[in-house]
């Protein structure tokens, strides 16, 4: 079953009290908690991340950046902060030599993925072949930003991904409805995040993020 990755973040940044919102929701059984690495400095990551890993929960750092320096400097902070798994970055062989000698697992963008907010371009058969590829190298997965692809037939092309992937897959982005929630459990990723929808009060309209939260817990 597909796992939530509850991310602390809203309109692609890190909310600035995400010490406070996760531990009003550190007894709730979501095991996946991350951010990304814009809105809180280094120091007050590393904090988040060793709070985190001292309620028992798994951490994910969350990086979208397209150049080679940018996604080495996440990769870096992703291991200095001390982060289970790094989510995104366009992948670059230096990256992912680094990565590999860390503890830190590694799972870049498959497709093309450029602007801000991310959008996703390409066919199903060449990210497929890219996954395998990144599987081949022993790379642990990949991130999907399947709702934020510009093509058609999204649900069936995230689907596709996700059946035909060698390795595991994190559908990424855009999941913020009940309709979504159910189409992405038939598909079964491995995870797949979720931050802004839980900020802006999707699913229950004048409630807390943790009323938000269990309520989407409540449809897993």
């Amino acid at each position: 079953m597909s796992e939530l990755i509850v991310m602390l973040t809203h309109n692609d940044v890190t909310v600035p009290n995400a010490l406070e919102v996760f531990t009003s929701c550190r007894d709730l059984p979501v095991k996946y908690w991350g951010f990304k690495d814009h809105g809180l400095e280094p120091a007050a990551m590393k904090q988040l991340v060793d709070v985190m890993k001292a309620n028992g929960k798994t951490t994910f750092l969350e990086v979208v950046s397209y150049t080679e320096e940018e996604c080495m400097r996440g990769a870096r902070l992703g291991v200095e902060c001390g982060f289970d798994y790094l989510l995104g970055t366009l992948y670059f062989d230096s990256v992912y030599e680094y990565v590999k000698k860390t503890d830190l697992k590694y799972c870049p963008f498959v497709g093309k993925v450029s602007q801000t907010p991310s959008i996703l371009e390409g066919t199903v058969e060449e990210m497929l072949a890219q996954e395998a590829a990144f599987a081949d190298k022993g790379i642990y997965g990949t991130d999907l930003l399947g709702y934020r692809y510009t093509g058609e037939n999204v649900d069936e092309f995230c689907a596709d991904f996700v059946k035909g992937a060698k390795h595991p897959v994190c559908l990424a982005g855009s999941i913020g409805s009940e309709e979504r929630i159910e189409k992405v459990k038939k598909m079964n990723p491995w995870t797949f995040t979720m931050g802004s929808a839980l900020f802006a009060k999707n699913f229950v309209k004048n409630g807390t993020f943790r009323e938000n939260l269990e309520y989407v817990i409540n449809l897993l």
